[in-house]
């Protein structure tokens, strides 16, 4: 097994305008967000044009076509220069963006009535002043809620940092007295391994104490899980077979701390421990184009050896710190199959400085 460093690529790395107000507009999702919302409005427009029936289907086809080509080039402008905009002041990135959609908008108006059958064959006063009063009523507002979501976004990324931080600290007792024990059984018959056990204890007991580090590395992550396996392997002895199938790529990749040892744990204390003869536990780490998946499986727990039935409150809380720092993005998940017990945690592939 290697748990040698990994060299620092960052694909998916959040980028220095992370703390930016105005969003990614190259994404998919805001592009397609930017499509929907604006054909709504090119909907509502030619119900209201329409002098009969529900909707001027001419009207609506002419204005689509303006609305999307001045949408979609004006998203491009602001993507392409995002990051020079992050320098300035909310007050002057409003007047840059609000100046780079009115010229886009005034291009496209000469353009359209030149080149397309409008309401008027000519450019004239009226159309390009309707229009530049369209596009700085709809920008202004687009950027009051950007602005907004943001300010939301920021508060709940503080919430979320107490919360992670709450829910770290109640995982800490639960594998220090076990371990605690152990030590105890080992002083006066082996009191050297005792030792070494006391040092792998020492630094779970200050991983368990960082409590400000949001994400560490995986190799660390790893580290500290092979310090737990250490101390546990001195009580299981024979009984614990373990298995490690490690990606060394990965072990920049970041992951909550004390992520993986409660589910170690609970792999031990429901999948061996119970069983007289022992069992196995295999880690495998790999990656799947832009998400790292970490699998641990034990043997299938028997209901009538265990007798640990019911404790989900380390799964419950390693999910709820996922929820809190990656969103959706992460999963994690369990199944059994040919009677292996299978926890899989599925994260994006993501950086993190050491």
């Amino acid at each position: 097994m290697s748990l040698t460093s990994a060299k620092k690529t960052d694909p998916v790395e959040e980028n220095t305008t992370t703390d930016f107000f105005v969003p990614d507009l190259c994404r998919v999702r805001a592009v397609f967000m930017l499509l929907m919302i604006s054909e709504l409005i090119v909907v509502l427009l030619s119900i209201l044009q329409a002098e009969s029936g529900w909707i001027d289907w001419n009207y609506f086809g002419l204005v689509s076509l303006f609305v999307q080509w001045t949408v979609l080039s004006s998203a491009a402008l602001i993507c392409s220069i995002r990051h020079w905009l992050s320098r300035f002041s909310t007050t002057q990135v409003v007047l840059i963006i609000t100046a780079v959609v009115l010229t886009d908008v005034l291009v496209f108006t000469v353009i359209a009535a030149q080149l397309l059958p409008m309401t008027s064959a000519s450019l004239s006063v009226h159309m390009v002043g309707r229009n530049m009063l369209a596009a700085l009523i709809i920008t202004l507002m687009a950027l009051r809620y950007f602005y907004l979501q943001h300010q939301w976004r920021c508060q709940k990324q503080a919430e979320m940092q107490s919360r992670v931080t709450a829910l770290q600290a109640r995982i800490h007792p639960h594998f220090l007295f076990n371990s605690m024990n152990t030590i105890a059984s080992l002083i006066a018959s082996r009191p050297a391994q005792a030792e070494d056990a006391v040092l792998d204890l020492s630094e779970l007991f200050r991983a368990s104490l960082r409590t400000q580090d949001r994400l560490i590395t995986l190799k660390e992550e790893l580290a500290l899980c092979q310090r737990y396996l250490a101390i546990e392997a001195l009580r299981l002895g024979d009984r614990l077979t373990l298995t490690w199938q490690l990606d060394d790529d990965l072990g920049a990749q970041a992951i909550p701390p004390l992520t993986l040892q409660p589910l170690i744990e609970n792999a031990i204390y429901h999948g061996i421990q119970p069983r007289p003869e022992g069992g196995e536990i295999r880690i495998e780490t790999y990656r799947k184009r832009n998400a790292v998946y970490i699998q641990i499986q034990n043997p299938e727990p028997d209901q009538k050896l265990d007798r640990h039935q019911g404790n989900r409150i380390a799964l419950a809380n390693i999910r709820a710190r996922l929820d809190a720092l990656f969103d959706e993005y992460a999963v994690l998940k369990h199944s059994v199959h040919d009677g292996r017990y299978t926890v899989t945690l599925r994260l994006p592939w993501r950086t993190t400085t050491q």
